[in-house]
């Protein structure tokens, strides 16, 4: 990278640990790469840090920006400007976008439309299981699922995006480092199946802060933002928090009122989120001209076509369209033991397959 590219990375470089003065930069100065040739006293005021002003009046951090290239592109990486073409278009759009992106992957990923899944990091089974089965069928019908490599409902969540389609994860590191470690295998797959986003440069720690700023990217990636459980103050209600400064569609999963993990999607229930019963719920959020896409693309048809297992066909024929059936009755009839059809079930409501009733009855949807 050369030129104008190099500017972008130097910028980046200065800001990547300050994103509050982003904002002052993209005001004060119309091409922002021209930051770079202002005076002591313009980048002061900016609320540089001395060290980072001292470091562009001696030129230093052109330096720093070719090393960062040459690093970045050993290890498989690129970089995209704020200013240059490819740059996520969603994200110009929010007030203090990263002025340089670091990838890994394919950078064309962040130009679908995409849907964010974020929660807790240590989960129920039942959030483990829904964070899951939602990713793979919003990726199945080509949306990119976005969220942020952490454990527990990010993982699960690229998990089942993988299963489907692609996804891409927003780091809170550098592209050189993992976080969490056992994450790893995960991390590759996801670069080569979609792609590894960060503007943190290389050799940037997991430090508690980068992870805050780090959410506003993917709620501001994503067209709609989904919360699948989440404590009253946890980092999943601070990224809805951000998607809504976005304008962004905020919606959660509904979970036990004995729940802790369901304290912070049933307060966005509350407060007007809308709540998340099945990947059509999702959808139905989207700009009109794509979730009338979406529902009419489909997913391999109705009905047993849309079983993925022999349990979940001999579930489907055992419901009549219209006439509700008692869960003691499809055990019965289905043959498959009460703790597996309760975890199909499951899968199937969130797919649209089946519909729950009061007194645990269930209806064939297709």
């Amino acid at each position: 990278m050369t030129g104008n590219g190099l500017d972008w990375i130097a910028l980046g470089l200065i800001t990547a640990e300050s994103s509050r003065i982003i904002p002052r930069i993209l005001s004060f100065y119309p091409h922002p790469p021209d930051a770079l040739r202002a005076s002591r006293d313009e980048l002061e005021s900016l609320g540089l840090a001395e060290e980072h002003f001292q470091c562009v009046i001696s030129g230093g951090v052109y330096e720093k920006a070719a090393e960062e290239d040459r690093r970045l592109r050993e290890l498989g990486g690129r970089a995209v400007g704020f200013g240059e073409e490819g740059y996520p278009p969603l994200l110009k759009r929010i007030p203090d976008p990263p002025l340089v992106l670091y990838y890994l992957g394919d950078g064309g990923a962040w130009s679908e439309p995409a849907v964010g899944i974020v929660g807790a990091r240590n989960p129920s089974a039942y959030g483990r299981a829904v964070a899951e089965s939602l990713a793979r069928e919003l990726a199945g019908r080509g949306l990119v699922v976005i969220s942020g490599l952490a454990e527990g409902i990010d993982s699960r969540a690229h998990m089942g995006a993988l299963d489907g389609g692609r996804t891409i994860a927003v780091l809170g590191t550098g592209l050189d480092a993992c976080y969490p470690r056992q994450n790893k295998k995960l991390a590759e797959r996801i670069a080569a199946a979609g792609a590894l986003i960060t503007e943190f440069p290389l050799g940037s720690e997991p430090i508690g802060h980068h992870f805050p700023q780090r959410n506003r990217l993917i709620s501001g990636l994503s067209l709609a933002l989904v919360v699948v459980e989440a404590a009253m103050k946890s980092g999943s209600l601070i990224t809805a928090k951000l998607a809504l400064e976005q304008n962004r569609e905020v919606l959660a999963v509904p979970g036990a009122i004995t729940s802790k993990l369901s304290v912070g999607t049933n307060a966005l229930i509350r407060a007007g989120a809308r709540p998340v019963t099945c990947w059509r719920d999702v959808v139905e959020e989207l700009p009109p001209p794509l979730k009338d896409r979406v529902l009419g693309a489909g997913r391999g048809g109705a009905g047993e076509a849309a079983a993925r297992t022999g349990e979940e066909k001999k579930i489907l024929g055992c419901l009549v369209a219209g006439g509700p059936v008692h869960i003691d009755e499809l055990v019965s009839r289905s043959e498959v033991p009460l703790p597996d059809l309760l975890a199909v079930l499951l899968d199937m409501e969130l797919r649209g397959l089946v519909r729950p009733s009061p007194g645990k009855y269930y209806t064939r949807s297709l």
